[in-house]
């Protein structure tokens, strides 16, 4: 059971089970290979060591300032008095020691204060934080993000003057895409830009409403960069008229120094199941509260070519879906380790078989039923943990690999990988947060203890930077068929290499043999649904689609991971973990991947069940 304790009436967590350094260790070292990116000249100045240093670092922060304060974050939400945003001040405290320490930069280049430290690497750091409190951790999320949309299409002036003190700490950031009536369809955004001929070239005046802007207003740096979806006048409606503005809170100077307060108010706050230490807000652009240079209108500066904005956006998009998947598994570890803690430490029932109350009541581990739960979360969390990291591998292999075949290639798996990354952990991570509540039973849904808000927390990926369908259309209709193909092809190509590389492993024949078929399935299926070009047929059973293509994705991997274990039993002996590690990889095929058989069976029949319906029959 989570330990826990009261200080001024206020629940605080223990901090001992929040994710497995074992594990971090294993998929990093024994697995991804990670340390033999040290070979290469980015991270030639790196070693096994350093990584260590920094993960322990980061494990140590995490625990002591991230999740110590995650329960009083969630019981006091922020509030707005109408002027300004008031946060308990252990957020605060927390993210300038995150700042403190490089974390924010770790990745970047050298020349920008950074470390160039490995994206394999940085995940597995930030995983930490994500696990011990996502709320706070969710503002690093988004500035480093920001900055690196901006390091990618900014100017030198605006890296030099908002880019810069972001990585410092002392400006954060966020992405300002949806408004009231637009979510997800951003081709309708409303938001409107208009030169601002006293401003410059690349100057805008910014005019319309953000909603569900996450850290959109606080008091906890000196400034808020944020990225604006926005159609400068006269450009045409839909995705293709759009383009990206920097709007900073405060304007700064020639100097550095802050200057006026830009024209962007919050509204209000919006108040959330989960993540309720991250102010989501209401923004206004433009409505001439505050009159920079005296006149209304929030200043903006065109970010990347005009037009050209949610291409630049996807940047940031596609790296806060990864973090999204990331947080989900982080989320979904947590809550895995309370309640496996919790059922070796309660005790209740007898075995199976005996009688009455003969002998004493056992640890509801021993259970059967509980033990299903437990090894199913394992196999969920471990597993989504293993794609976050397998995600990250590729992101520097498509950085820094030898050749540019080698990069385009890891570019482009990473790609068709992407909706998977952010929508599976989002579901069966959140499973396991579900199965946490099971376990503890009555107590699981009290506020006695933190799988609760675990499971609040994790209900909010799913939504989070596009929901289940759009992944699911994003992977069916645009991935697995662009450039003919090629980008699936890779896919398949990576899935038989470990096959190959299986065939020789007698003790994992079964597995072999199942993910084969899987792996027939994707290609068979992908051409079956295509075959007619009818986006309408073929996409109606998209969802099912992600979850078929997802469970085969994550039986690869785990099979990849099982292998590793077995090869590290080999060098160093067995133990419990690789004997875990082991059982978990064989679960997934027993239990979960023949669950893709059906779902493939769906996408194949073409059925158009829903296209069909009248939402007047629901």
């Amino acid at each position: 059971m989570t330990e826990q304790s009261k200080g001024n009436g206020v629940l605080t967590t223990a901090t001992e089970s929040i994710l497995s350094a074992e594990d971090i260790d294993f998929q990093l070292y024994d697995w991804l290979k990670v340390d033999e990116l040290c070979e290469r000249p980015r991270f030639a100045d790196h070693s096994r060591e350093v990584f260590d240093s920094v993960l322990e670092a980061s494990e140590e922060l995490a625990k002591e300032r991230f999740a110590t304060h995650a329960r009083k974050s969630d019981l006091n939400e922020p509030t707005f008095d109408g002027t300004a945003v008031t946060l308990i001040p252990e957020i605060k405290s927390a993210l300038d020691q995150f700042a403190g320490i490089g974390l924010l930069s770790a990745t970047m280049d050298e020349n920008v204060g950074g470390i160039q430290l490995p994206q394999t690497v940085a995940k597995a750091c930030f995983a930490w934080f994500q696990a011990a409190n996502i709320a706070t951790a969710s503002y690093p999320m988004l500035t480093m993000a920001n900055a690196n949309l901006l390091l990618e299409y900014g100017t030198e002036e605006l890296i030099e003057k908002y880019v810069l003190p972001e990585l410092d700490g002392r400006f954060f950031g966020t992405m300002c895409l949806s408004e009231p009536d637009v979510g997800s369809s951003l081709g309708d955004v409303t938001t409107k830009a208009v030169r601002d001929p006293a401003g410059g070239g690349n100057a805008f005046r910014v005019h319309g409403t953000k909603m569900w802007i996450s850290g959109g207003d606080h008091e906890l740096s000196e400034n808020i960069v944020h990225l604006v979806l926005a159609r400068a006048e006269g450009d045409q409606p839909g995705v293709k008229g759009l383009s990206l503005f920097l709007v900073p809170k405060f304007l700064v100077n020639d100097d550095g120094s802050l200057g006026e307060r830009n024209d962007v108010v919050l509204s209000g706050l919006n108040h959330k199941m989960g993540w309720r230490g991250t102010t989501n807000t209401l923004l206004n652009f433009g409505e001439g509260t505050h009159r920079p240079a005296g006149s209304a209108g929030a200043v903006g500066y065109l970010v990347g070519e005009r037009g050209k904005g949610l291409a630049c956006m996807f940047h940031m998009m596609n790296e806060a879906r990864i973090g999204v998947g990331a947080g989900a598994v982080g989320l979904g570890y947590h809550g895995y380790l309370d309640a496996l803690r919790y059922a070796r430490d309660r005790r209740q029932g007898r075995p199976d078989g005996a009688k009455g109350s003969d002998g004493e009541p056992i640890p509801i581990a021993e259970h059967s039923d509980v033990r299903r739960m437990l090894l199913s979360s394992k196999s969920y969390v471990e597993g989504g943990l293993g794609l976050i990291l397998y995600a990250a591998r590729l992101l520097d292999e498509s950085e820094t690999a030898d050749s540019e075949a080698e990069r385009d290639r890891a570019a482009l798996l990473l790609d068709v990988l992407t909706p998977i990354v952010k929508t599976w952990p989002s579901v069966w991570c959140l499973k396991a947060n579900d199965h946490a509540i099971q376990v503890l039973g009555g107590a699981g849904y009290t506020r006695d203890h933190d799988v609760e808000q675990l499971y609040r927390d994790n209900r909010l990926n799913p939504i989070h930077e596009g929901t289940h369908g759009i992944q699911a259309k994003d992977l069916l209709g645009r991935k697995v068929i662009m450039k003919g193909g090629a980008g699936l092809q890779v896919l398949l190509e990576q899935m038989r290499e470990t096959l190959a590389e299986a065939a020789d492993r007698s003790d994992w024949s079964a597995e072999t043999a199942a993910l084969t078929s899987a792996v027939e399935r994707i290609e068979s299926v992908t051409a079956a649904v295509w075959s007619s070009g009818d986006p309408t047929e073929a996409l109606d059973n998209a969802w099912t689609y992600l979850e078929a293509v997802g469970h085969t994705v994550m039986a690869w991997l785990w099979l990849q991971q099982g292998m590793a274990a077995e090869a590290t039993i080999g060098e160093r002996g067995d133990s419990a973990f690789l004997k875990g590690k082991i059982a978990a990889a064989r679960y997934f095929f027993t239990h979960e991947l023949p669950q893709t058989g059906p779902w493939f069976d769906l996408v194949e029949s073409r059925a158009t069940t829903f296209t069909d319906l009248d939402d007047y029959w629901l």
